[in-house]
């Protein structure tokens, strides 16, 4: 059973790390952070351990990471608030919370709440029903979109959202194998990719069945365009001042975060002008240099890290006019 006591659910990776690059945005008598992949509470429990001044409001839409997380982080009192949503309303949260964040994190992807519990479906290694959605009180699971999406659909989804060489193939044979009988449990999936890639090919990189499971969650729970509109609306809610950190694991979402720093990062001046237009100057500076990997030692005591890509950026004035989108700050100045 999953308690909010028992640590080896979720091991926050790069916790001093992100500490470090958004303290400098915490610094005031009352801050607020908000974390919008709440998960198991543990980035949000050290932050508020070490900063007594800040408050903490935390975003999931798993009801189930709501309630431990909660149980957690009770000590904690009115410190801490959490809200059930997808965390591309992180604007109306910010408005809730009084307009602006003075500093927003992400820990992107599936949780280690969502990969242990058996029942989820998010893994592949273990047998259990075919899910992998983040809140399953409603929605499409993995079940049901391969019940009834067309192979074209399916082998795009593996293409470009695992980018699976062999997408084709294992679309294939998924609709062959409905005609008989629906895909139900985690284990048939698995069966069915192990059996559609060539001997060679799963020689190595592990778990031939790890590139599809990524997709199907991804598109089951529609995480890159949550995380597209997020990431304008997270910078939209901060203080000018204000800091945000994302963590990535796979390189779609790294890309996505990438881009939308380097835009805020980048000059907007046209060509050929001999001075820097003020209403064109960057709104973002960049606080790391390129992506921030894992230390091995870390890697070590949580294999999860070996795949994080973090980025932060720090408003330093408020978005050219030119460049705001009033969808991406919905809530009340």
């Amino acid at each position: 059973m999953l308690t909010a006591d028992n640590d080896a659910l979720h091991v926050p990776v790069l916790t001093r790390t992100v500490i470090d690059l958004l303290a400098p945005a915490l610094s005031g008598e009352s801050a607020l952070l908000i974390d919008c992949t709440l998960g198991m509470g543990g980035h949000a429990e050290a932050f508020l351990a070490e900063f007594p001044n800040v408050t903490v409001v935390g975003i999931d839409r798993d009801p189930q990471a709501i309630e431990l997380a909660s149980a957690r982080l009770e000590r904690f009192g009115e410190r801490f608030r959490a809200v059930h949503a997808t965390y591309d309303d992180v604007d109306l949260v910010a408005s809730d919370a009084g307009g602006y964040a003075d500093a927003i994190l992400m820990d992107l992807g599936v949780s280690s709440l969502q990969l242990d519990a058996e029942e989820r479906g998010f893994s592949y290694s273990v047998d259990a029903p075919l899910d992998m959605r983040m809140d399953s009180s409603g929605g499409m699971s993995a079940k049901d979109l391969l019940a009834t999406a067309s192979a074209g659909e399916i082998a795009r989804i593996l293409r470009v959202y695992g980018e699976e060489k062999f997408a084709s193939r294992i679309a294939d044979a998924i609709v062959r194998r409905r005609v008989n009988e629906p895909l139900t449990r985690t284990g048939e999936l698995v069966d069915i990719v192990r059996e559609s890639i060539p001997a060679a090919a799963r020689r190595t990189g592990g778990n031939p069945a790890k590139r599809t499971f990524q997709a199907l969650r991804i598109a089951v729970n529609d995480e890159l365009a949550v995380l597209e509109a997020a990431l304008p609306r997270a910078i939209e809610s901060l203080r000018v001042g204000g800091r945000i950190a994302v963590e990535s694991y796979q390189s779609l979402e790294d890309r996505i975060v990438k881009e939308a720093f380097a835009k805020g990062a980048t000059s907007t001046t046209p060509a050929g002008l001999p001075v820097e237009l003020e209403t064109h100057k960057p709104y973002l500076r960049q606080l790391t240099r390129g992506a921030l990997k894992a230390p091995d030692a870390e890697i070590a005591r949580n294999p999860r890290s070996a795949s994080v890509r973090l980025r932060a950026v720090e408003r330093v004035s408020p978005t050219p006019p030119h460049m705001f989108n009033p969808q991406n700050y919905r809530g009340v100045r």
